[in-house]
């Protein structure tokens, strides 16, 4: 079972199993709303961060 196939994007499979490991954790309340909003908030500021530096805010409310 390779993470990865020939053509370096991801397995069906393993796209699969994160997707249902996703569902499982919001389910079993091991994700809530309040936690993917930091998280989104995170990744938009480490990705965006010349936009933070202009003092943008990309705080997800």
């Amino acid at each position: 079972m390779a993470i990865f196939s020939r053509r370096g994007k991801y397995s069906w499979l393993f796209v699969v199993w994160v997707i249902i490991g996703i569902v499982i954790a919001w389910e079993r309340a091991y994700l809530a709303a309040d936690v993917l909003k930091l998280a989104l908030s995170a990744l938009l500021a480490i990705f965006l961060w010349p936009l933070v530096l202009l003092g943008i805010s990309l705080h997800i409310h």
